[in-house]
């Protein structure tokens, strides 16, 4: 198939994650974004990075959109934040986070490794990014990108 429609997710597991990161995102400003490759070729920070621009992440007012990125046949998978979060979470954040995954992962939870990530990203969005009341919204779709 080319790479074209690949989805690793059955509706169900996929909205489960959707369901996930509206519940991150409920109390905070913050936009978080799931992306599922089937392989990644290169270190997975540095193709989660490239990711970040091209699905345009950086575009949020406060610069605090984040990325989780996995490829599901080489079990790589990173994390990326936008400089207004990574500039105000504590140091190891994003590795504890990538911890917290990874123990799920090491028992073939992909989905609960994921949904884990995305609450933990929630909570250091929520303390650092609390939702603006009414007239705060939603920048980014919620939605999984695949490649």
């Amino acid at each position: 198939m080319f790479g074209f429609g690949w989805e690793p997710l059955t509706p169900e597991e996929e909205n489960n994650v959707l369901q996930a990161i509206a519940a991150a995102e409920l109390e905070t400003s913050g936009e978080i974004c799931v992306r599922i490759d089937k392989w990644c070729k290169t270190d997975p920070a540095f193709k989660a990075n490239n990711l970040f621009n091209h699905l345009g992440l950086e575009k949020t007012e406060q610069s605090n959109g984040v990325l989780i990125y996995v490829a599901m046949k080489e079990h790589k998978f990173a994390i990326v934040g936008d400089v207004g979060i990574s500039r105000v979470v504590p140091a190891d954040f994003w590795e504890s986070t990538k911890e917290v995954m990874k123990s799920y992962f090491a028992k073939g939870k992909i989905l609960e490794g994921i949904e884990a990530g995305i609450a933990e990203v929630g909570i250091q969005l929520k303390k650092y990014f609390p939702h603006q009341g009414g007239d705060d919204i939603n920048e980014l779709p919620n939605e999984i990108s695949y490649g």
